[in-house]
């Protein structure tokens, strides 16, 4: 089941594309990682996927009522401010919203998992605002499993993480796409998105440049040409390891 497809997704700033023409279709039971490096696109592709940009083309999930598409995917922005005290369990159970009943049970039920998964069944009553960064992003994380969607989409989820809960946030999204939903997450730890994401895609200047297997698309030819970056690929039981030697003028 195809739960995203973009058409020739353009966003432009002013005559410039700041997305060019970017088609891809991701379906059911994917933890896809969008990579590419800094002003490549990745964060305006994600909104525009969303319909929260302006954009020429298509995105199947922009075309979506407002509730529905609340209902098909969640969404977890770079942004992570958190402005007001509310208890942990109650900023995650935020993420029920879009059912649009009472709380009942099973909206109980996903609160308590996704505080479960990440980590969080000590600081129900805590308020948001007393928590760490780390931790208020973990939390954030929390509320958009709550939402328990089909389509689950983050932008840089682990930045800023210890390196002990980035690995179990991606465990956490590739858990998710083995229970049968759907992640696509911009990440920009090469090593952690190849151990992690089912598949790849690669953006450079606005445009989708590869497309598939980690291991297919990490090559040191679209690591020189993308990234303009030299690097050692080192393969292990965990998929490619990345390690950047120096930049490529």
């Amino acid at each position: 089941m195809t739960l995203l497809t973009l058409d020739k997704l353009t966003v432009r700033r002013g005559e410039c594309p700041v997305v060019d023409a970017a088609s891809l279709s991701i379906g059911t039971g994917e933890c896809v990682g969008l990579i590419g490096p800094n002003g490549a696109g990745k964060t305006t592709l994600l909104r525009a996927a969303l319909g929260l940009l302006p954009h020429e083309g298509t995105s199947s999930l922009a075309q979506l009522p407002a509730r529905q598409r609340a209902k098909h995917a969640a969404w977890m922005p770079q942004s992570r401010e958190i402005a007001w005290p509310v208890p942990v369990e109650r900023l995650v159970a935020l993420g029920r919203l879009p059912h649009g009943r009472r709380p009942g049970p099973a909206d109980q039920t996903a609160i308590d998992s996704a505080l479960t998964r990440m980590g969080l069944d000590a600081f129900r009553l805590r308020p948001a605002t007393e928590l760490s960064g780390g931790e208020q992003a973990r939390v954030l994380i929390a509320r958009a499993l709550a939402q328990d969607t089909p389509l689950l989409i983050a932008d840089e989820p682990i930045a800023g993480l210890d390196p002990a809960a980035q690995i179990d946030t991606l465990q956490v999204f590739a858990d998710l796409a083995a229970e049968g939903h759907t992640v696509l997450t911009s990440l920009h730890d090469l090593s952690l998105a190849a151990r992690f994401c089912t598949r790849l895609i690669m953006m450079g200047q606005g445009r989708i440049e590869a497309d598939g297997a980690p291991r297919d698309v990490l090559t040191e030819a679209n690591l020189a040409r993308v990234f303009h970056l030299s690097a050692r690929l080192i393969e292990t039981d965990h998929g490619p390891l990345v390690q950047p030697l120096h930049r490529i003028p």
